[in-house]
């Protein structure tokens, strides 16, 4: 294709020239435009009518018309002479002066031969981008996204697919990114490869070809006063959107292609529409099949001009300048199309606020809402309690005794208390909950203990049942403990038990939720590892008595700014210190290639009477991951590298009796290698185990593999953590340095935040949090100001009833949907 130049569409007989030229070199294919030459040369001459220019130009295309009016059905050698008789009338027209249809300046003279390229007149880029001019009526916010026009069915399909079924929805779809394309250089002044820009000239021709793989590739020759370059689609509709002669810019990276620049499917628009999709920071938005950027750009630019007149604003104006926030109608619009990357960062942080905002509002809300109930006052036995305390074969840790303290504190109040207890692993939180169920028993009250799987509730019906073994036996509470697992016979006992009240704590699973399971008079809800319970399910718990007391407890340490958000609506305790004689955890990273190092240390291990995990990240091989499988790699331990020891296997997929044959084996010592999948990551306490060996380690979560950890080091002998990876990633050996370099809960909990995201950290959806949108629990400082001023609007303004609070009410309703945020 030729790189040299010719007119702009201001010249047509100069850009006609150009093609039959074109036309030449192609061997009168008629393919030198889209479409044929008599079209083109059709288009130009309406274009061109008497009166609107040059009255040569006008009478030569209307002779030119003539001419090629049956070119597609010549001959080669007929379409040749009409080529060249065309020639000769450009060339007789170029030799007349210019004569206008009407009054105008005299054209300047020309050199036919060497042509001087016209860039075309670009209007000057406002300060704001230009409306579309498309008439679109919207009522109201809450009118359906079918309102706008293009919309039809199958359009509206596609946006459901990503939450958007309203205008209001479009308003706030999020884009991921903005590509740059604000550089705007001439073609001729310094294209540098591999950056993005974007390019205003005017397509000189077209052409359409055939790749190797049969693919049809359009090829655009794009010129401005300064050069020409190509321009290269794989989208043969675009062979009929563009002709020579059309002024258009283009935005892209400038690649290298057989020693040439050209852009690679560059975005592109007419210079004469509103600039989107050139020329700008152009917004990036999800997709789903069969919907294009350009469309959602097209819809997004209708939605902000049709509906901002009726975007109310829920910050009242005096919040706004305390925080130096915009207004909303102007953060949603710098959201989609800012001018520069600090207006998208202010748009962001007007939109961040509101959602902390109306999510904090919510949480506060509900915390009063809980409180104002009547609950239990407790009478607190001190005297059982110092028993308890006193018989115990350690002593509690000050920061169990101050936790301890906060929890009685709230039981002794008359309203209904909701607490955080949160610790690490290994931290001491059950004996806490413990001596809390004990002071509930003993005011005559009964307690729940809900777990998440049935090792847990296993593990903790024998923990809290050797706890009171300390006690007198008249004082000692009557567990049950109720899984999916439990005979139906004993299901019946049990559930006789706690309407009667000869049951006083009922520890378990799920199962407690069912309907059939009545209290006679349940006081405390204690629920363990609580984010793996969803909304519904702590609430069913909750009405399973009267307004009880509910604690949560955890054992993933969370940043602030998490908790905030996740247990806004909780009191929170932290035991922040671990018992006496916890040893710390030597933790080593290796890859495959010294596996045997680490076999021969847990060989030396076990002849020295110790016990080791080895961890797997699969129960089974699969094809579709290359990780090591447990059910596979413990047959291979067991005859090829510990023949002589004795290995076990765990895993999720055995029934419930197999799993806690295989737990109670590997604690009383009757085997030494325990091989599992991650379901030993709770449940499971063997003092005498001193080796973790986490396999595929860089497929586990950064508070995962410390939940690993926390199995050994719980005797008093030193205990070593291996993780084995080969080919980690730079995210994967993040996470793994973080875990080498590290013992301390909450500082890796703060690390995997920053790693994962909250989204992943253990599952926001899961705790019946509402989508964060802008959002990013990472700004703890936004949050906490948010924080703040919703605890400054509540104070004076309980129920949201005043008039100035009324929009931010309607944001507050829509944004906790009912059951959304009750987190206790």
């Amino acid at each position: 294709m030729s790189r040299g130049t010719t007119r702009g569409s201001g010249d047509p007989l100069g850009l006609l020239r150009k093609i039959l030229a074109l036309e030449d070199r192609k061997g009168y294919q008629d393919t030198a435009v889209a479409g044929g030459l008599a079209n083109f040369v059709a288009v130009q001459a309406r274009a061109h009518r008497p009166g609107s220019g040059d009255g040569h130009a006008a009478e030569t295309l209307a002779a030119l018309v003539r001419l090629f009016r049956d070119y597609d059905q010549l001959s080669t050698e007929e379409r040749r002479e009409r080529v060249a008789q065309a020639g000769r009338l450009l060339q007789r027209a170029a030799a007349r002066p210019p004569r206008a249809a009407a009054p105008a300046p005299p054209a300047p003279s020309r050199d036919v031969q060497t042509p001087r390229i016209e860039r075309p007149r670009v209007p000057p880029r406002a300060a704001a981008p230009r409306r579309l001019t498309r008439q679109v009526r919207v009522s109201a916010l809450t009118d359906p996204v079918t309102t706008l026009p293009g919309v039809g069915a199958q359009r509206a399909k596609q946006l459901e697919a990503l939450g958007v079924r309203t205008v209001e929805d479009l308003l706030y779809l999020t884009p991921r990114r903005h590509k740059d394309y604000s550089r705007i250089e001439p073609i001729g002044s310094s294209l540098f490869f591999n950056r993005e820009c974007t390019i205003k000239g005017t397509v000189v021709s077209i052409d359409q070809q055939r790749t190797r793989t049969g693919k049809t590739m359009v090829v655009a020759e794009i010129a401005d006063d300064t050069g020409s370059v190509q321009a290269i689609w794989f989208n043969p509709y675009l062979a009929r959107q563009l002709h020579p002669g059309l002024p258009i810019a283009v935005s892209g990276r400038i690649e290298r292609q057989r020693g040439t620049l050209v852009l690679r499917n560059p975005e592109w628009e007419l210079l004469d529409a509103e600039m989107l999709h050139t020329g700008r920071l152009v917004p990036i938005y999800p997709l789903t099949r069969g919907l294009y950027q350009k469309q959602v750009r097209t819809l997004t630019r209708m939605a902000l001009d049709a509906a901002a007149h009726l975007i109310a604003d829920p910050l009242p104006e005096e919040i706004r300048q305390r925080h130096g926030l915009l207004p909303l109608a102007q953060a949603l619009e710098a959201v989609h199309y800012p001018d520069s990357e600090a207006d998208e960062r202010a748009a962001r942080r007007r939109l961040a606020f509101d959602e902390f905002l109306v999510l904090q509002i919510g949480l506060v809300q509900r915390k009063v809402e809980w409180q104002a109930q009547t609950g239990h006052a407790f009478r607190i036995d001190e005297e059982l309690l110092a028993t308890f305390e006193d018989r115990l074969p350690f002593t509690l840790t000050a920061a169990q005794s101050r936790a301890l303290g906060e929890i009685l504190a709230d039981m002794a109040s008359p309203r209904p208390a909701s607490r955080l207890l949160q610790g690490d692993v290994g931290s001491g939180k059950t004996v806490v909950a413990a001596a809390a169920a004990l002071v509930a028993v003993a005011d005559g009250f009964q307690a729940a203990i809900l777990a998440p799987t049935e090792i847990l509730a296993e593990q903790h019906a024998r923990n809290f049942a050797s706890l009171y073994d300390v006690l007198p036996e008249e004082r000692r509470p009557r567990l049950a403990l109720l899984t999916g697992s439990t005979p139906a016979g004993e299901r019946e006992e049990i559930d006789a038990g706690l309407r009667s009240g000869t049951i006083d704590i009922l520890i378990g699973t799920h199962a407690i939720l069912e309907e059939r399971v009545e209290f006679a008079r349940l006081g405390l809800a204690v629920i363990d590892e609580q984010h793996r319970f969803g909304v519904v399910q702590r609430a069913r718990l909750r009405a399973k008595g009267y307004n009880p007391d509910v604690l949560v407890m955890t054992a993933t340490p969370i940043p602030r700014s998490l908790a905030l958000v996740l247990h806004g609506d909780l009191d929170v305790s932290i035991i922040d210190e671990l018992p006496p004689g916890r040893q710390k955890i030597a933790t080593h990273w290796i890859e495959g290639d010294r596996r045997p190092d680490a076999y021969r240390f847990i060989r030396k291990e076990v002849e020295a009477g110790r016990q080791a995990f080895i961890i797997y990240p699969l129960v089974e091989e699969s094809e579709a991951i290359d990780a090591r499988a447990a059910t596979a790699e413990y047959e291979r331990l067991s005859t090829e590298v510990f023949p002589d020891l004795r290995l076990g296997l765990l895993h999720g997929r055995m029934r419930p009796a197999e799993k806690d044959a295989i737990m109670t084996a590997f604690r009383d010592h009757e085997i030494d290698i325990l091989v599992s999948t991650s379901v030993v990551e709770v449940g499971i306490d063997v003092p005498n185990a001193t080796v973790m060996l986490i396999e595929g380690a860089d497929r586990f979560g950064l508070a995962q593999l410390h939940q690993f950890r926390g199995r050994v080091g719980r005797g008093a002998a030193r205990s070593v953590c291996i993780l084995v990876a080969d080919d980690v990633s730079e995210e994967g050996q993040r996470r793994l340095n973080a875990l080498v370099e590290t013992q301390d809960g909450f500082r890796l909990a703060e690390i995997d935040l920053e790693i994962r995201g909250p989204g992943e950290f253990f599952g926001t959806r899961q705790s019946g949090l509402p989508d964060l949108r802008f959002a990013s629990l990472g700004d703890l400082g936004t949050l906490q100001r948010a924080r703040e001023e919703a605890h400054r609007i509540l104070s004076a303004d309980p129920t949201l009833s005043q008039p100035i609070h009324r929009a931010l009410r309607e944001r507050v309703d829509r944004f906790w949907i009912p059951g959304a945020g009750d987190l206790s």
